[in-house]
This record gives C-alpha cells, sequence and structure tokens, in this order.
C-alpha cells in the first residue's frame, strides 16, 4: 500500500483551531468542534495538519488503493470553512438544498461562516454523512461504528 498523506496526528484539535488568525473562522470553528463531536459521538482529531475529523473507516478501491480517513470533518481555511464527508448518502442534496449560502467541490462543502447557513440542517447533514460514511459507503474501521439511537 502507497504511504498516505491524511493520517491521523498527535496535534490537539483544540490547540489547532485557538491558532486559527481569522476571529470569525476561530470562533465558527471552536461550535463546530462541539456540534459535531455531539453528533458524531466521536472525539475530534486531527488529520493531516488542518482537518479536524470525527471518527474514521477504513475504505478499499476496486483499483486495490486502501486506507483511513475520518467519517466528516472540517477545516478552518483562510478563505472559507470547508466540510468533508458531507454530500454522500441520498438525504445528502435535500438537505444542502436546504443549509442555506454554500458551494460545493469534488465531495466537499464550501462556507464563508456559520451566520450563513442553518446550524439544525448542518446537524442533520453532519448526522447522515457519518452513518452513511461509516455503515454504507466502506467498511468501518475498529471503535468507528455508530452507537445506538444513531
Amino acid at each position: 500500500m502507497a504511504n498516505q498523506v491524511l493520517r491521523p496526528t498527535d496535534i490537539d484539535p483544540r490547540e489547532f483551531i485557538a491558532a486559527v488568525d481569522h476571529p470569525v473562522r476561530r470562533a465558527d470553528a471552536e461550535v463546530l468542534l462541539d456540534l459535531l463531536e455531539d453528533v458524531t459521538g466521536q472525539q475530534a482529531a486531527m488529520w493531516g495538519p488542518s482537518i479536524v475529523g470525527f471518527g474514521h473507516y477504513h475504505y478499499r478501491y476496486a483499483s486495490g488503493h486502501e486506507g483511513d480517513s475520518c467519517a466528516i470533518g472540517f477545516s478552518p481555511r483562510k478563505a472559507n470553512l470547508v466540510f468533508y464527508g458531507l454530500t454522500y448518502g441520498e438525504a445528502a442534496e435535500p438537505l444542502l438544498a436546504k443549509l442555506g449560502k454554500h458551494r460545493r467541490g469534488a465531495g466537499c462543502v464550501y462556507v464563508n461562516k456559520l451566520a450563513d447557513i442553518d446550524l439544525a440542517v448542518l446537524r442533520q447533514i453532519a448526522r447522515e454523512g457519518y452513518e452513511f460514511t461509516t455503515t454504507v459507503m466502506h467498511r468501518p474501521a475498529p471503535g468507528s461504528e455508530p452507537s445506538e439511537g444513531r
């Protein structure tokens, strides 16, 4: 297997967020950390130098490439907040239509600030994305199975 670029690190997500320069982006990241820990039931972990991830799963493609990744996550970048793992599953499209001001990339959702979106809808999208990633899309990694009742 090739060396995996995105892997968990020992960086404390709260320390990473505290070092974000942009005050709105930093405050939004603090809210997201608590919100996504609550939704997933997973403690945040840094994946690579800039992604705050929640849960993890093992993937294997038909090509034979395989590895591990966070189930869902976000990154407080200079230009915007980037969300990962929220576009998967049948529930994603109708919920994204209700989210508020955002744009989409290849598998990512970009938001300028949390004030631009509906946090209740974000909660739903995050829950659906986490469930889909860890139960349907790929084999869950050990210890990443969703809790009962989620």
